[in-house]
């Protein structure tokens, strides 16, 4: 997609959203699977609601851990921050349905003597960059994601009011486009769980300034209050799996780029590297990161596509929206060169060899966004690293 005038809005959410619960349950299942056994499979599904937490899903790996589920989910609600009296996590209700791998699906996409590793399923996988924000992200998303993160991190400091507010939150930023660049700020919406006996106003007055300091101080300065819509409906007490039901995988464009590029519909928490939803829909990241951060052009898409048990994409994408500083044949053909020479191609096991995704890192991805984040040093999002740059380069 390309945004060449006009305005355009992107939303994030807290790791408290219920939504989000789910997905950091499912990738802490999946994270403690792949610490025991490097090759385990998984597809794990997470609901919460009041009192209430279910996993559901498929696993090959260790009963030690399928044993130790319920502690998982435990520590990982506690660390977000629910101790409510309808959801709380020493108290809340857990119901474990998770199952064993089809051996159907399996035998499609083990390797066997004569037969690579095959994609656990077919499906259509995007990435994208942008020269517009930090990180090559949407700046829309990229603002919003900040938004939420400083409050976050602000909850989490004494001596300050962040005890006050809730681990609920969601955040929407509009931003004005011209000739394709991001030139102002529009309209900030932020919703925040907070305790009782707070307003809208008080809210205001806790978050806006955080949020203010996370955004570029000309457009803040041009931004009138009223613009900022603060818990828009007043009070905002009740929140998270009490007040609404999560899913794992319904976060998928806030997991992604905002809407400012298209998405294959493929959710990427509880499913382990097998699964190209997930492993391709990073390496296409890779390689658009990559695209944009050598200078090849402003703005890259690329889609990948898959056939369930084939290991070889069925199809390969690109489009550099007209900002392509070289034709689009010649990257093209450049980038495929660099994807053989350096991943040993697109197959399921070229891309968790080469970016190294069999490790416990996936917990961290599921709040706050998958892309336009810093690896820590731990081998986590290191489809984020622009590390093929100077193959790229003519």
């Amino acid at each position: 997609m390309s945004i060449n005038k006009g305005i355009f809005t992107s939303e994030s959410v807290s790791r408290g959203h219920p939504d989000k619960v789910c997905d950091q349950i499912s990738d802490a299942i999946l994270d403690a699977f792949l610490h025991e056994e490097p090759e385990a499979r998984l597809g794990c599904e997470t609901l919460v609601s009041k009192n209430t937490v279910i996993v559901a899903g498929e696993y090959r790996g260790p009963e030690s851990v399928w044993n130790s589920l319920e502690d998982i989910a435990r520590k990982c609600v506690r660390d977000i921050g629910y101790e409510q009296d309808d959801f709380h996590w020493n108290t809340f209700g857990f119901q474990n349905f998770m199952h064993g791998q089809s051996a159907d699906i399996a035998k499609g996409v083990d390797a066997t003597k004569g037969k690579d590793e095959g994609a656990g399923d077919q499906g259509l996988m995007f990435g994208y960059a942008v020269n517009e924000a930090p990180e090559f992200m949407p700046a829309p998303l990229y603002y919003a994601h900040r938004i939420l993160q400083g409050i976050e991190e602000f909850r989490k400091q004494d001596n300050t009011d962040g005890w006050k507010l809730g681990p609920d939150a969601k955040s929407q930023v509009t931003l004005r486009f011209d000739e394709g660049k991001p030139v102002g700020l529009e309209r900030v919406v932020i919703s925040s769980q907070h305790i009782v006996g707070l307003d809208s106003a008080d809210v205001k007055d806790i978050v806006k300034p955080i949020a203010s300091k996370l955004l570029p101080e000309e457009w803040v300065a041009q931004l009138p209050d009223e613009e900022w819509l603060i818990n828009p409906t007043g009070i905002f007490v009740k929140g998270g799996p009490a007040a609404d039901c999560g899913l794992t995988g319904r976060k998928i464009i806030v997991d992604t780029y905002g809407g400012a590029a298209p998405h294959g519909g493929g959710a990427f928490s509880g499913k382990d590297p097998t699964k190209v939803d997930r492993s391709a829909t990073y390496a296409a990241r890779y390689l658009a990161k990559n695209v944009v951060a050598s200078g090849l052009a402003d703005k890259c898409l690329i889609q990948i596509s898959y056939a369930i048990g084939k290991p070889e994409p069925t199809s390969l994408f690109l489009d550099t929206f007209g900002t392509e500083k070289f034709s689009p044949d010649k990257i093209e053909h450049r980038l495929l060169e660099v994807i053989g020479d350096k991943m040993n191609g697109l197959t399921p096991r070229g891309i968790r060899e080469h970016l190294k995704l069999n490790s416990p890192i996936y917990q961290v991805t599921a709040a706050f966004g998958h892309f336009g984040r810093t690896p820590s040093g731990n081998g986590d999002f290191t489809w984020e690293n622009a590390d093929l740059v100077s193959d790229l380069s003519m």
